[in-house]
């Protein structure tokens, strides 16, 4: 059958964002490997939840829940954001090379990773993501806050801050996982903020030559356009309009990343301390 013009272009910006998604594996050798595992210290004290997949994928039954000590835990809550020597806790939602639209459950006990659904539909992308997409745990984008210029002057889009790990290994879903963030997309989704933060494992081969946007440009061209594309595009079969992008559509730095990690990790501090309406998001019991 014909495509129309727009699902074309879509086609050809899913093969080139393939294969900027492949590029960053071509440098990766054993000495590179070594010392990115070198900037992995996690505190062996601190002990993470473990996932467990129930019910049967691709139906509206399957959920990742999580689990710690025997207890039913939340992976937005219960897990820490920060994971030491300035890296983060990576909660892995879609593993990459799929396209069931997973997320976490904001407004469900506990917050599992379910399906998302739309119109008594399950949702899949029209073609498989080409990196690890997840969130940040503790982290909420204020629907309450109206954002600057910048961005349109966006109000947050109700959720955890959303991170693109661009590693070479498939990450599994509910694992959690350290990241260095390298930078960050404002993009503008319906009207609302939803930031993309650009990370890489920590202890991929190309961590230790990866620090800012600047590297990933350098070493692995094709890669930030081939995300801002891919997101740009997504929603286009469905007859969405494009995603825009604030800042220009420039992709920020290693350092504006973090201070909007920062910014959203004291939105959450206000939710869960009761200063701001929680609405029907799901809080523990203090």
């Amino acid at each position: 059958a014909d495509q129309s013009p727009q699902k074309g272009t879509m086609a050809l910006l899913l093969a080139a964002t393939f294969a900027a998604a492949h590029g960053i594996t071509r440098g990766s050798n054993l000495a590179r490997s070594t010392a990115a595992r070198s900037l992995v210290r996690m505190a062996d004290t601190v002990a993470l939840p473990t996932a467990k997949a129930e019910g049967e994928p691709g139906t509206e039954a399957f959920k990742v829940t999580f689990s710690s000590d025997g207890k039913p835990v939340s992976p937005w809550h219960d897990v820490p954001l920060e994971a030491g020597d300035g890296l983060y806790n990576f909660v892995t939602e879609i593993p990459k090379y799929t396209t069931a639209k997973m997320e976490v459950d904001t407004k469900a006990p506990n917050n599992p990773i379910v399906q998302d659904e739309k119109k008594g539909k399950l949702r899949y992308y029209h073609g498989c993501i080409f990196w690890n997409y997840g969130c940040l745990p503790q982290t909420w984008e204020d629907p309450n806050v109206k954002g600057d210029d910048d961005v349109m002057g966006s109000f947050g889009d109700n959720d955890p801050i959303d991170v693109v790990e661009i590693g070479s290994e498939r990450l599994e879903m509910g694992s959690i996982t350290p990241v260095k963030p390298l930078g960050v997309l404002s993009m503008i989704d319906d009207g609302e903020l939803d930031w993309k933060v650009i990370a890489i494992k920590a202890d991929d081969p190309m961590a230790a030559e990866l620090n800012d946007v600047s590297d990933l440009e350098a070493k692995c061209p094709g890669v930030v356009s081939g995300i801002r594309e891919w997101f740009r595009w997504y929603k286009t079969p469905d007859d969405k309009p494009l995603n825009a992008f604030g800042h220009g559509e420039r992709c920020l730095g290693a350092k504006e990343a973090k201070e909007v990690i920062a910014e959203t990790h004291g939105f959450y501090k206000a939710l869960i301390e009761g200063k701001t309406d929680k609405g029907k998001l799901w809080i523990p019991d203090k």
